[in-house]
């Protein structure tokens, strides 16, 4: 199925309903399909062709829904890129797909002539803010205008829809390939669930850049509901677009979920409207839980456990388990059971299959696997082999088939739904002149789930503080992967073999806690 069905669909069934709403901006989807298929038109007539890979870095808008559509509408592929990034990981990106064009939004727009610069294979570079167009852009409204509308590419099946970046264990970002096929299979499994129903109307505070959010924008187009949209999350910003528009479905990770629940600006507004909530990164702690099922009674909540690679679905925690009346059973504490679509098994270290209640590494096969790395053929056979794709979490199953993840074999991070590899870290620490070695660990927080910590030792002599640590960190690598905590050490714990022993690092801060991840 190609990703633009479901606008063809929507237009063909409920033409005149709302598709967008985007601050003082209201879009039906006749007039959604016109602005598709004349930016699509506007993208050839500029020479974009079949298979060209077209970046987005900006801010949540309807600017973003139009740019899934216009570009597969057109023959190319997606790549949308982490707002949060430095440029240095921008530019890394748009090398690596070769991107022939990106849209900019307010945010991002001043550094088109660094990444136009640095990026041989760029040629264009669309603005799609809310101001005048700067100098070096060209403007989305302009180039929609005066262009033709023309027919779909029919992109579908297993060619590639876009290429989605996620962290890499040697500091490069890894673009996992996904086609049609893998992301209306996993959208289509998650309405499966109950997620998305008719009626539905969404509301994008998640970043739009990220696959997580992508279930929601593709559910949502299947359904023919509205999506509405809010430029970044903040807490006392959703309960107005929730109230206005009578939000049915969210999707947060934990940590935004806790800003919700517990700010104090949300509790003027009337969320009775919300019927469904997506959470995922973590499983939800029991006391936020009790928190956010008093704050929006009538909400059914849902865990999705997955992964960028696997087109984010891989089990579904349902709403019957998150009740209180399930507590005993111990399955909160789940990720959930495999998606209609999925396969699930657990393995160990020599790839030996493991029987119920044993702890190994997490597998997963679908028909939502990614093809491969862009670029990394090494990596591609790393993570999938016979079919299977190695996530590297520890976890067992249980006798009912609950996911039960304990813990990562990937040295990984993960801070409020943001993946963080350890090696991007450390190797910006270590080209800090006063640090003779480093290690990087992730440790419990209560409001991102975990944070970086940096055990570092120093050279003779040297002296370091967080935040000269962090103002270094900040021009190699985005702001959320620094570290929030600082360890000075006189050595590091190393093995027989010369690794440091991070399990050492982690054990006083982990003791107390039923599994080593958040």
């Amino acid at each position: 199925m190609p990703f633009t069905q479901s606008l063809h669909r929507a237009v063909q069934q409920r033409p005149e309903a709302l598709a967008t709403a985007c601050g003082t901006r209201r879009q039906t989807f006749r007039q959604l399909h016109d602005r598709v298929a004349r930016l699509a038109g506007g993208l050839r007539k500029l020479g974009i062709r079949d298979g060209n890979r077209v970046a987005m870095l900006a801010l949540n808008s309807d600017h973003y829904l139009t740019y899934y559509l216009a570009v597969p509408w057109a023959g190319a592929v997606v790549t949308p890129l982490n707002v949060r990034w430095s440029l240095a990981e921008v530019i890394q990106a748009l090398r690596d797909a070769e991107s022939v064009a990106i849209f900019l939004d307010d945010r991002f727009a001043a550094e088109v002539e660094s990444l136009m610069e640095a990026c041989p294979f760029l040629r264009f570079a669309l603005y799609c803010g809310e101001g005048v167009c700067p100098d070096g852009l060209i403007d989305l409204e302009t180039l929609i205008g005066a262009s033709t509308a023309i027919g779909d590419a029919g992109l579908a099946g297993d060619e590639i829809f876009g290429v989605f970046y996620t962290g890499g264990t040697t500091g490069r970002p890894k673009g996992a390939q996904l086609t049609h096929a893998a992301l209306a299979t996993s959208a289509l499994s998650l309405m499966s669930e109950g997620l998305f129903a008719t009626g539905s109307v969404g509301l994008h505070a998640a970043p739009m850049f990220h696959l997580a959010d992508l279930m929601m924008t593709t559910g949502l187009l299947l359904r023919g509901g509205t999506q509405v949209m809010v430029p970044v999350f903040r807490a006392d910003a959703v309960g107005e677009p929730v109230q206005a528009f009578g939000v049915t479905d969210l999707l947060l990770v934990p940590a935004m979920l806790q800003a919700l629940v517990d700010a104090p600006a949300t509790a003027g507004f009337d969320f009775r409207s919300v019927r469904r909530l997506a959470y995922g990164a973590s499983p939800i702690a029991e006391a936020l839980l009790e928190r956010a099922m008093k704050a929006l009674p009538g909400v059914d909540f849902y865990q999705v456990y997955g992964l960028t690679e696997i087109a984010a679905v891989g089990t579904v925690l349902r709403p019957e388990w998150h009740r209180p009346e399930q507590r005993a059973s111990g399955r909160l504490r789940s990720a959930g059971r495999a998606a209609c679509h999925v396969q699930i098994r657990i393995h160990d270290d020599q790839d030996r299959p493991l029987p119920t209640g044993q702890i190994g590494e997490i597998q997963i096969r679908s028909p939502a696997l990614m093809i491969g790395y862009l670029n990394q053929p090494e990596a591609t056979a790393a993570a999938l082999q016979g079919g299977w794709m190695r996530t590297g979490d520890a976890g067992y199953l249980d006798e009912e088939g609950f996911v039960f993840v304990v813990d990562r074999l990937k040295d990984l991070i993960i801070s409020g739904g943001e993946n963080i590899y350890c090696s991007e870290v450390e190797n910006a620490l270590a080209g800090h002149p006063a640090v003779a070695a480093c290690a990087v660990i992730g440790i419990p927080d209560p409001d991102m789930g975990e944070k970086v910590h940096a055990a570092v030792v120093l050279k003779p002599g040297a002296s370091l503080t967080l935040d000269a640590l962090t103002a270094h960190c900040k021009g190699l690598i985005a702001g959320y992967k620094c570290p929030r905590s600082l360890e000075l050490r006189e050595s590091l714990p190393i093995s027989a073999a010369g690794k440091v022993l991070k399990t050492e690092l982690r054990k006083p801060f982990w003791e107390g806690h039923h599994r080593a991840v958040h």
